[in-house]
């Protein structure tokens, strides 16, 4: 094992830790060595996307709106869509620790973030057996939530209190993504108590290893599923299954694709999409990590950001791509490093998560597609 993780650390970790049967320690040294090696190098050149390459809903005629409209309805009524949201994270920031989706966020009905997701997918399987010629066959949308081992049980007792929101039970599939262990600024295990590791979620690119390790890709083939779209848990104004943007997939016949909403303004922190060298694959930049002359360049012809395409966490794959990316991300033992104050014996320690995003899948696409939406 690296020095980088401590060795007095490390041995405390496997002989006492009550979950040390789930520690990889061979993977897990290799994350935290080629993740804090990888700080600080210098990344690859990136070139903006074209504007022309990005398709805007709003511009398109009537007529051609209505036609993916349909097309998207018509695989939604053939039981190919499933959707999956990321919520294995707490409100902290909200000031709850409850799961985000249950929060109130202020609006005059009451509904939870989990509530307004709920009705919009029962409102689509409506339209979707309205638009078929056996009306009242209904095929479900299968709904895979995935949440953490600190969201999973509150998650869980909130849909069954809530009666499923008017969906069946069946139709909701629960299921958890992984957990690294948290590490100081050398790279040595931080423990929650003397015989505990301090553990985190591995971010929302942790799905394809879930979804893997759970055997749910089988299930979604099993079911028939062809397109699968993932979103994050906290947007209000989230198009779940959105049909629109499913009939332009479909049309296209991509890998990948994202929604994505033009930058307001240099400073605004979003992540943007950009071309990795002249002829790369898209992939997302986070804010963090723009030069700010990058942040701010404007293209001289229309005034506008070249890097403008915000990353607002609103994807599509087609199945057959996420069985290929799940082993692909598996392999890849660089994450990202969230410095975070982190509860330890010591009260509390600021150190490092490590976290993998769902858009690192990107990088792997042979084809991927923007579609923006304007507000």
């Amino acid at each position: 094992m690296s020095s980088l993780c401590g060795t007095s650390s490390l041995r405390r970790s496997v002989i006492f830790s009550s979950r040390r049967s789930s520690l990889d320690l061979p993977r897990i040294d290799r994350i935290i060595k080629c993740s804090l090696e990888s700080k600080g190098l210098p990344g690859p050149s990136y070139e903006p996307v074209p504007e022309a390459s990005v398709s805007t809903v709003e511009d398109r005629t009537p007529d051609e709106r209505h036609r993916l409209w349909k097309k998207g309805l018509k695989a939604i009524s053939q039981g190919k869509l499933a959707v999956v949201l990321l919520s294995g994270g707490q409100g902290t920031r909200l000031g709850s620790s409850d799961p985000k989706g249950c929060f109130n966020i202020g609006l005059p009905s009451g509904k939870s973030l989990f509530q307004l997701q709920a009705e919009r997918i029962l409102r689509i399987q409506r339209l979707a057996s309205q638009s078929i010629e056996d009306s009242a066959r209904l095929v479900p949308i299968h709904w895979y939530i995935m949440t953490s081992p600190f969201t999973d049980e509150a998650t869980r007792k909130y849909f069954e209190s809530h009666k499923y929101f008017g969906l069946e039970s069946n139709q909701i599939i629960f299921f958890q993504q992984g957990t690294l262990p948290c590490v100081s600024k050398d790279g040595k295990f931080i423990m929650e108590t003397p015989y505990k590791v301090a553990t985190a979620p591995d971010g929302n690119g942790g799905l394809f290893s879930a979804l893997k390790s759970s055997k749910l890709l089988e299930d979604m083939a099993m079911r028939g599923v062809e397109y699968v779209d993932c979103y994050g848990v906290d947007n209000v104004l989230v198009r779940v299954a959105d049909p629109a943007f499913l009939g332009y997939f479909i049309d296209k016949g991509v890998a990948t694709a994202a929604k994505v909403v033009r930058k307001a303004y240099p400073q605004e922190k979003v992540g943007v999409f950009v071309q990795r060298g002249k002829v790369g694959p898209l992939i997302v930049v986070e804010y963090s990590e723009m030069d700010p002359a990058m942040s701010s360049e404007i293209h001289q012809t229309t005034g506008n950001l070249r890097y403008c395409w915000s990353n607002v966490c609103l994807h599509l794959f087609t199945l057959d791509f996420l069985k290929q990316v799940a082993t692909g991300l598996e392999n890849d033992s660089i994450y990202h490093l969230a410095e975070k104050k982190i509860p330890s014996i010591h009260g509390s320690t600021v150190g490092l998560k490590f976290e993998q995003f769902i858009f690192h899948a990107f990088a792997y696409s042979p084809s991927t597609i923007l579609f923006e939406k304007k507000i």
